[in-house]
């Protein structure tokens, strides 16, 4: 997280800090992206940036964790939309991100993101590190999802459906960029994996050929 000062910015130096940042970390992956480059494009001196971020680590980080939360109101707003509806909230929420991902202006930031994948990338993505902010989004997650279109036995059952889908999710987008697929590829690939889970994998013995 930025340091206090940070925040203390006015918005449009925060602004010009964190457009910097992204260009950045747009040009190359983090362990290449140079903090000369950004405060350059900043216009600050290096002092002042260890004044707002601890390292780039620090400012990369931040950029993924903004994103997260804009994904995860998104998503609040499509389960309200839907009903309670997971699946197709899932599926709206896929389309909404490859789209977003597309973006001229966020495309080489987000490729460059998933290409150096790992834990702690994931874990800027979902949140799921900060286990207060977690446990309330999965909360309000839970009373808004309609438990009774799913084959669970409890509510405490439906964080693993929220598992599973978005295991499926984090590998499709991270497909579409290592394999270069088109968005059209990415959200059928997508949605035949999701509808095969939905429908069920396991086929019992007496229904076998």
């Amino acid at each position: 997280m930025p340091k206090p000062t940070f925040f203390n910015l006015p918005k449009e130096k925060q602004t010009v800090l964190i457009r910097a940042a992204k260009k950045e970390f747009s040009r190359v992956q983090l362990y290449e992206a140079s903090i000369a480059n950004i405060i350059k494009d900043a216009g600050i001196a290096r002092g002042s940036f260890y004044q707002y971020f601890e390292d780039k680590e620090d400012a990369f980080f931040y950029l993924l964790e903004e994103h997260s939360k804009e994904n995860k109101q998104r998503f609040i707003e499509m389960l309200k939309e839907t009903e309670g509806h997971i699946f197709d909230t899932f599926t709206y929420m896929f389309q909404s991100m490859i789209n977003n991902f597309n973006i001229e202006e966020n495309h080489n930031f987000f490729k460059n993101a998933f290409l150096y994948m790992n834990h702690k990338v994931e874990n800027a993505f979902t949140q799921e590190d900060n286990k207060e902010k977690f446990k309330q989004f999965f909360a309000q997650m839970s009373d808004l999802t309609d438990s009774k279109i799913l084959n669970i036995s409890a509510n405490e059952e439906v964080f693993h459906v929220w598992q599973i889908l978005m295991a499926i999710t984090m590998r499709n987008l991270i497909q579409h960029y290592v394999r270069n697929l088109t968005k059209q590829e990415a959200i059928n690939n997508f949605t035949t994996e999701l509808a095969l889970i939905k429908k069920g994998l396991y086929k019992a013995p007496d229904d076998h050929s």
